[in-house]
């Protein structure tokens, strides 16, 4: 059976939330993969590292809750749970790049079913690259996961047999969420775990025509 969808970017956050196992060391990428710090659970013993220099980040904060002096990487609110440490940005990427994290989460401009990840330039002339630390994270940590709208504005898939845009990571990224699925990534190809507001067949239809 077909579940509700398509997910907004809140949903699809809770089901990356969902699926980070207990007591990871995770780091979450600019943009939607933010949304992810507000679905865990109080609980759930992940803790949230963020590349500017912080250790057990907790949510966005909210009105009386924001301090100008603390945000992520991304330069939004955040709060701070107990424990929380902050470090220089040198040893943040040391974190990043000597495989001390379990789990980041990233944004996406086209990932391959092997794994491939694009999501720092389209090449397009006029647009700003912005690679951040997505190398190091997509190379560093022992699982990647990418949360990013299946198709792009044109309609064409952003789920590709071969990425067209410049290279982040090869063969990096385990696990693709979308608003209207969630797929396996692998040296075998993409494995379709669910679905959200359309069939597999369906969904498989409109892939193969991109």
């Amino acid at each position: 059976m077909t579940a509700p969808g398509p997910l907004d970017k809140h949903a699809m956050a809770a089901l990356v939330a969902r699926d980070i196992p207990a007591g990871s060391f995770v780091n979450l990428g600019i943009g939607q993969p933010t949304l992810v710090a507000d679905h865990l659970a109080a609980d759930s013993g992940v803790v949230l590292h963020t590349e500017n220099g912080m250790l057990n980040m907790g949510p966005a904060a909210v009105g009386d809750e924001i301090d100008p002096d603390l945000t992520n990487a991304g330069k939004i609110p955040v709060t701070e749970l107990p424990g929380a440490a902050y470090f220089h940005h040198a040893d943040s990427f040391a974190m990043m790049r000597g495989g001390h994290l379990d789990v980041c989460v990233l944004g996406a401009f086209q990932v391959s079913a092997r794994g491939d990840l694009a999501n720092w330039h389209t090449g397009a002339p006029d647009a700003i690259p912005a690679v951040g630390g997505a190398m190091d994270l997509a190379t560093g940590a022992r699982q990647v996961f990418v949360m990013m709208t299946l198709f792009a504005k044109d309609g064409t898939p952003k789920l590709v047999p071969s990425c067209t845009y410049p290279l982040t990571g090869l063969a990096c990224v385990s696990r693709l969420y979308t608003e209207h699925a969630v797929l396996d990534l692998g040296p075998d190809g993409a494995v379709l775990r669910e679905t959200f507001g359309c069939s597999a067949r369906a969904l498989v239809e409109r892939l193969g025509r991109g």
